[in-house]
């Protein structure tokens, strides 16, 4: 099967797993509870627009992301919406779409 490329704000990837990795290294710079950065939420931001439940993931409107603990303890990045919801997303979805 060949690598199918994909672009997350400036940078493209050749490989989704690539991105899948870049975004996994992005999660490990982060302690529970941190906000993300600006620069960072960038990627996020165009990641989660590739999610196959975009719509319903970003609701509202992006207010910023943070780092919280998802299913059976994991870490995972949450959207913090403008109405103060919050979500989380998998950033194999997000990729993968």
């Amino acid at each position: 099967m060949p690598a199918k490329p994909i672009t997350l704000g400036p940078v493209h990837f050749e490989k989704r797993g690539d991105a899948i990795e870049f975004l996994k290294a992005m999660l490990g710079r982060y302690d529970l509870g941190d906000r993300v950065n600006a620069e960072d939420a960038v990627y996020l931001r165009a990641a989660l627009e590739n999610h196959p439940e975009s719509a319903k993931k970003i609701g509202c409107g992006i207010k910023d992301f943070s780092v919280r603990t998802a299913d059976f303890g994991s870490r995972c990045f949450w959207v913090n919406r403008s109405d103060g919801t919050t979500e989380k997303f998998s950033i194999s979805a997000a990729i993968r779409g």
